[in-house]
């Protein structure tokens, strides 16, 4: 769709700049690691993500939006065998990709060759904006991938992915920040949406801790299917974030990008 990307670049950039200004003036932890170090990191990997996205673009027909409406000019997937109007099928599909995210995220920690991928997002000893946007760019394009299977297989508008990569990217960032929220907010917020304190207990070195709270968006799904877990057995502040048996290295480039290919 027309500036889609744009759309898409400027609702990102506004909520990064806006998480990462009261996650400084309301911080929920202190920080490990110098911000800087851990920040150049962060980012180069999403210019890595971007670049990988890019070519996949150069190398296939279409990539999610565009499958999108390749899939309804053709007719094809779940939702147009029906005459739905955009009101039902833009929230169906719109739930349907929040929970096939959260299903995959639950798959990354169970697979043992896609929890060596995944687990360069964990690796991050501090947690806060920028570690939402730390993926490998293998486990970016295998996402992508599945994305764009889902979109022929159901059929949705494609305002609808649109409005859920936006929904998501908006909530991983919101559930990332290092943000101190009121305890009776987050105990609203979190019967809808995913809260950085619900979310920080999935970065926890405990493995039931990490083995828990998959989702980004909508908080239902780890209550529905049990794997919900409201706060860390340490606490907040006592709990330890990241892999157990990493140190400083993760805020390294070299050390992020070559650590699905280490044997520990």
């Amino acid at each position: 769709m027309e500036n889609e990307a744009l759309i898409r670049l400027i609702t990102f950039m506004g909520l990064f700049a806006l998480f990462a200004v009261i996650e400084a003036k309301a911080p929920r932890r202190i920080r490990k690691q110098p911000r800087q170090t851990r920040w150049m990191t962060n980012w180069a990997i999403v210019i890595l993500d971007a670049v990988t996205l890019r070519l996949m673009a150069f190398a296939m027909p279409f990539l999610a939006v565009g499958a999108a409406v390749d899939a309804n000019q053709n007719g094809w997937g779940l939702l147009n065998t029906f005459e739905l109007s955009m009101w039902v099928a833009v929230p169906l599909s719109i739930l349907f990709f929040d929970l096939a995210i959260w299903a995959q995220h639950l798959i990354t920690h169970k697979i043992p060759i896609l929890w060596r991928i995944h687990r360069v997002h964990h690796a991050d000893v501090d947690i806060d904006v920028t570690t939402a946007i730390r993926f490998h760019p293998v486990e970016i394009a295998l996402s992508m991938l599945l994305k764009i299977g889902l979109v022929y297989l159901l059929g949705p508008p494609a305002i609808a992915i649109i409005l859920f990569e936006i929904l998501l990217n908006g909530t991983a960032m919101f559930n990332h920040a290092n943000i101190k929220l009121p305890k009776g907010l987050d105990a609203v917020i979190r019967l809808f949406l995913v809260t950085p304190d619900m979310h920080r207990v999935h970065h926890s070195v405990d493995r039931a801790e990490h083995d828990s709270n998959y989702g980004f968006a909508l908080s239902i799904w780890d209550r529905l299917f049990g794997t919900y877990i409201a706060q860390p057995r340490e606490g907040h502040d006592g709990m330890q974030i990241g892999l157990e048996w990493q140190d400083d290295r993760p805020s390294k480039l070299g050390w992020a990008l070559m650590l699905p290919f280490k044997r520990k």
